[in-house]
């Protein structure tokens, strides 16, 4: 699908911070994270949503979340927990129509920070935070 960015991001012509690939999924670093190491992890056959979303596809986005939350929780981004979110249509706030499955770090006591990332949504060194990813990938193996 030529309009779709996250479609552009999969196959290479527009940029992103890709910490994650395996046959069926792609993930890479949200532009506006919530919190740091905030993850998009995308289909690589497009759908615009769960209506469309081939079952087994649905299956690979969600066992690569748990792989990739495990490893955030594991490795050097030490989260004490995760976040799996799907937001399915305008009305649950989806705002690109490729699916995508967010995979939110959460540390302890970040309620604050975590509130403040919903308004601000901002990485300071967004390559920094993709090499912590790939790292605790690599560590959980």
């Amino acid at each position: 699908m030529s309009s779709c960015i996250f479609c552009a991001i999969i196959a290479g012509t527009a940029p992103g911070r890709i910490v994650y690939s395996d046959d069926d999924v792609v993930g890479f670093l949200d532009i506006r994270p919530v919190t740091r190491g905030h993850t998009l992890l995308v289909p690589r056959v497009h759908s615009s949503g769960l209506d469309d979303l081939d079952p087994t596809l649905g299956a690979a986005l969600f066992a690569a979340g748990q792989r990739v939350g495990s490893a955030l929780k594991a490795g050097p981004m030490a989260a004490d927990g995760v976040n799996l979110a799907l937001n399915d249509g305008r009305a649950a706030f989806q705002t690109v129509f490729h699916t995508h499955l967010h995979v939110v770090p959460r540390h302890a006591g970040d309620k604050l920070s975590f509130a403040k990332g919903l308004v601000v949504r901002r990485d300071p060194d967004p390559d920094e935070t993709a090499d912590l990813v790939r790292a605790s990938l690599e560590a959980a193996g």
